[in-house]
């Protein structure tokens, strides 16, 4: 009977993460009246990116941030290079002679992102700090849409949409990186509308200053995802909008992104260590939204593990247990499929999809294992998107 339980609790699980959360979170969420915010509050802002070897995008970086329907006169941009080996500094220091707004700093040390960040943040004049990276292209008006929230004292944060556009090359390699990410997005909205987005998207975020609190670089921890619960931590709200979005390319091959996910799932273990308050909070929602959304479904890998060896043990005690081992079965020959047409760039969603889905949890079980052995670094080469 303890083993059964344990079966259906484990298959529970695992639904509720993916499945049951995102129609609970949008329930409560639809049930908020939603406040339209239609000031033109424009607030003195500083934007700041760290940038390491990004020759090949840095120009049009800075010329995205000059065609924004922003005021410049309120803005400050402060780019800061990672011990670039390229031409980086070279450009970010003509275009700084350029832009009376553009503030080049150039780090002789390689440091890692969040220790450029750190440095960024103690360089910023205001107190609307706007995070990106090097290789976001902003909206014409995100920055206008994005800060515009900080005029409610109660918001400590919000994030924007961030796009992901899959390369002409890459079309038929992706494994459905861009379905999965659009349905995080409905996730976020509705989180976001609730004032408790848990986790901001890298490239397009803004904090208030005052609730910055630095990144730890003693060991490796995702940048975006510590400042975000930081926010929630201090009992701050975390907006999402919608309508400020930015664009990125995904990565150029499944391989490149396997990396990029194992890299993060190492590093939002680590993360997690400094918010343990928010496992149980007094907003009982953010800890719902917590365990449910990151917590639970980084323990997914493991719940697959217990519940295929249950599955195996319970075989023989009812006739339920033989047509959910086929059910397993089938999935994982789907998933195994879809590894061999993505060998020969070949999408076909039922195939695809399940391989995905492997892929991604066993990235985050090779993940945790790094973050156990500490194979972490907090420098590290970004994965060109």
């Amino acid at each position: 009977m303890l083993l059964i339980i344990l079966f259906f609790i484990s298959v529970l699980l695992i639904i509720h993460s993916y499945i049951l959360y995102p129609y609970i979170i949008r329930f409560i969420a639809a049930s908020k009246k939603n406040s339209n915010n239609d000031s033109d509050y424009q607030p003195y802002i500083s934007i700041l990116c760290s940038a390491y070897n990004e020759e090949k995008v840095i120009a049009e970086r800075v010329e995205n941030i000059l065609n924004q329907n922003y005021d410049l006169n309120k803005i400050e941009f402060i780019l800061g290079s990672d011990c670039s080996g390229d031409r980086t500094n070279e450009i970010i220091l003509l275009l700084e002679k350029k832009y009376p707004w553009l503030k080049a700093k150039i780090y002789t040390e390689r440091g890692g992102k969040a220790a450029v960040i750190n440095k960024l943040v103690k360089e910023a004049r205001y107190d609307i700090l706007v995070f990106t990276d090097a290789n976001t292209e902003f909206d014409k008006d995100a920055l206008r849409l994005l800060v515009k929230g900080f005029n409610n004292p109660a918001v400590g944060g919000i994030s924007g949409r961030l796009i992901l556009n899959e390369p002409v090359s890459n079309k038929k390699e992706s494994v459905e990186e861009k379905k999965y990410w659009d349905y995080e997005i409905s996730i976020k909205q509705a989180e976001g509308r609730l004032g408790i987005l848990i986790g901001a998207n890298g490239g397009i975020f803004a904090v208030r200053k005052e609730l910055f609190r630095e990144i730890p670089i003693a060991k490796a921890v995702t940048d975006d995802f510590f400042i975000s619960l930081c926010i929630l931590s201090g009992n701050y709200k975390f907006l999402y909008c919608y309508d400020a979005f930015a664009i990125e390319e995904i990565g150029a091959s499944v391989e490149l992104e396997m990396k990029r996910k194992i890299r993060f799932a190492a590093t939002n273990f680590q993360t997690v260590l400094f918010f343990r308050d928010l496992l149980f909070n007094r907003n009982l929602l953010v800890s719902f939204a917590f365990w449910s959304h990151k917590i639970i479904r980084w323990i997914v890998p493991f719940l697959f593990i217990i519940v295929i060896i249950l599955n195996l043990l319970l075989l023989t005690s009812h006739e339920v247990f033989k047509y959910l081992f086929i059910l397993q079965v089938c999935f994982y020959l789907s998933a195994f499929i879809g590894y061999i047409f993505s060998l020969f760039k070949i999408r076909i969603t039922v195939f695809s999809v399940p391989y995905f889905f492997v892929l991604s949890n066993c990235a985050l079980f090779i993940g945790y294992f790094r973050f156990l052995m500490g194979r972490h670094s907090v420098i590290w080469q970004s994965t060109p998107r």
